[in-house]
């Protein structure tokens, strides 16, 4: 049977197309060896579980420990029943290890206690009659809360002084973050800000994306078994795209294997990845829906408005830097600063904020369109100073991310101009000073830098026109649009600022500058 690229779950070899699953992993000899106990966090979707599970197999088959990788997740349902909790994580280890593990590893069975002892006493007993030392690994111990969270961390840290007869003599917790942002109730934070109570860990750790050869050698196993080839430059853009990102290297693949091209015959080329690309922002499946629903909490928004505004972060917590980083939705890039994971995150978060100012529009007519379907630009212009005339004070109130608000409003009425037909993208980058948008719709490429003009700085269309002048030489278009939105405390009226004209670069292009 052929397998296929899996986005749901732990995959595994038989069904799914899969790269080792330990390559991606630090390595723990070290750490099994010295009995440490230690934290591996990693994005959702990364492929911490089915590296987990590989990994307990592994070092099981080789004889000399006991290993296996336990989930605490149906914990979840009782956040601060501590007896409930206990009974179904106990429940569900009992069915997995006699499952997982051969007959004389197994404990001899789970034994009743007083709530808040249960995992300490069972895991202490299995330990005594297990022939080998155990190394356990917890999967998605973040998923608790509160009082059952902390009761299972004392718990492992009550047991941690008697291994390795009388405890596991190594354990994991594998997780989305680091210990100090489990949430918690106490103390008015939600979050734990410390390793305790699990001031017993050796190291903290992460699973990294896959690199650009894994890429490749994953789209391989599909080639192989089928027949079908991914281009080298296929491949490549794909890895671009999503920089390694385990759910979305394989969401692009088995959208085009499965629905765009099912024809085996077909080769899959750059075309193809870039149109699965748009399908899965418009779509925005659970995964990207997920990391899109964060952008609320004022954690991250304190580091997203910044970076789509392109200003500087100012006094952010280097402990909320490294949450958007552990959560997967930003990295730092060899070079130094913060930038957003991946081209396709960097698409969808825009998107994700235009929703209401999207759903806030009026109804406009396409008068930007020529009788034979092409793109209009003057046309264009003409609709969007009418429709920003009219609606765009209103619609600035529609966001909670105000420095952006004019930026939203302007990308919600291009996406009622591409609307299917064509596209638009965006760069922005903290320190930029700029929004950069390329709209693209059949035979037109139009380039749009976006800037503000904020109170204690200097009128910044001179930069503008010079930054945009380096974008459309990158994006090879010959005219652009520089919009200037005024957003000091003390500019003139919004009708009265309202105002065009066009200009030419030091290399000839025509540019339209807008200030509003």
């Amino acid at each position: 049977m052929t397998r296929w690229f899996n986005i749901s779950g732990p995959c595994n070899i038989d069904d799914h197309y899969t790269s080792s699953p330990t390559i991606r992993l630090p390595n723990l000899e070290r750490l099994i060896r010295q009995r440490s106990y230690f934290v591996i966090h990693a994005p959702r979707q990364t492929g911490k579980t089915t590296a987990m599970i590989a990994l307990a197999k592994q070092i099981t088959e080789n004889g000399e420990y006991c290993a296996i990788t336990l989930s605490v997740e149906v914990g979840n349902a009782f956040k601060d029943d501590i007896g409930a909790a206990e009974l179904a994580i106990l429940a569900t280890w009992h069915d997995n290890i006699t499952d997982r593990l051969p007959a004389d590893l197994q404990p001899t069975d789970w034994v009743e206690g007083p709530p808040g002892q249960r995992i300490r006493a069972n895991l202490r007993l299995w330990a005594q009659s297990c022939p080998r030392p155990i190394i356990l690994f917890i999967d998605e111990i973040d998923s608790l809360e509160n009082e059952v969270l902390i009761s299972v961390l004392r718990q492992l840290r009550d047991g941690y002084n008697n291994r390795p007869k009388n405890f596991p003599s190594s354990i994991g917790l594998i997780g989305m973050r680091d210990v100090r942002d489990y949430k918690v109730a106490s103390g008015g934070s939600g979050r734990l800000n410390t390793a305790s109570p699990f001031n017993i860990k050796d190291r903290s750790l992460t699973m990294r994306d896959f690199n650009a050869a894994e890429v490749v050698e994953l789209y391989q196993q599909h080639t192989s078994d089928t027949g079908q080839v991914f281009t080298d430059e296929a491949a490549q853009l794909a890895f671009d795209l999503t920089q390694g990102q385990p759910w979305l290297t394989n969401s692009l693949a088995k959208e085009i294997v499965e629905e765009l091209v099912i024809d085996t015959k077909v080769a899959i080329t750059v075309e193809h990845i870039n149109q699965a690309k748009e399908i899965l922002i418009v779509r925005k499946d659970r995964h990207l829906d997920s990391l899109a629903n964060r952008l609320t909490e004022t954690r991250i928004k304190a580091i997203i408005e910044p970076m789509l505004a392109g200003l500087e972060l100012g006094n952010v917590p280097a402990d909320d830097i490294q949450f958007v980083i552990d959560l997967g939705l930003c990295k730092m890039i060899p070079q130094g600063g913060l930038v957003i994971a991946n081209p396709i995150y960097r698409e969808v978060l825009p998107r994700v904020l235009t929703i209401t100012p999207m759903a806030s529009l009026p109804t406009i007519a396409p008068t930007w369109l020529t009788d034979d379907g092409e793109l209009d630009i003057d046309a264009l212009l003409s609709a969007f100073i009418d429709f920003w005339r009219q609606h765009g004070e209103p619609l600035l109130g529609t966001t909670s991310y105000h420095e952006i608000a004019p930026h939203l409003v302007l990308m919600s009425f291009l996406h009622r101009v591409v609307n299917g037909d064509g596209t638009l993208e965006r760069e922005y980058a903290i320190g930029s000073g700029r929004m950069d948008l390329c709209l693209k719709y059949k035979k037109v490429t139009l380039g749009i830098e976006v800037k503000a003009w904020r109170d204690k700085i200097k009128d910044p269309e001179s930069q503008g026109l010079n930054q945009l002048e380096g974008y459309l030489e990158r994006i090879k278009a010959d005219y652009g649009w520089l919009f200037v939105f005024d957003r000091r405390k003390n500019a003139p009226p919004f009708i009265e600022r309202l105002q065009t004209k066009t200009t030419t670069t030091e290399k000839g292009r025509s540019v339209v500058v807008v200030r509003a």
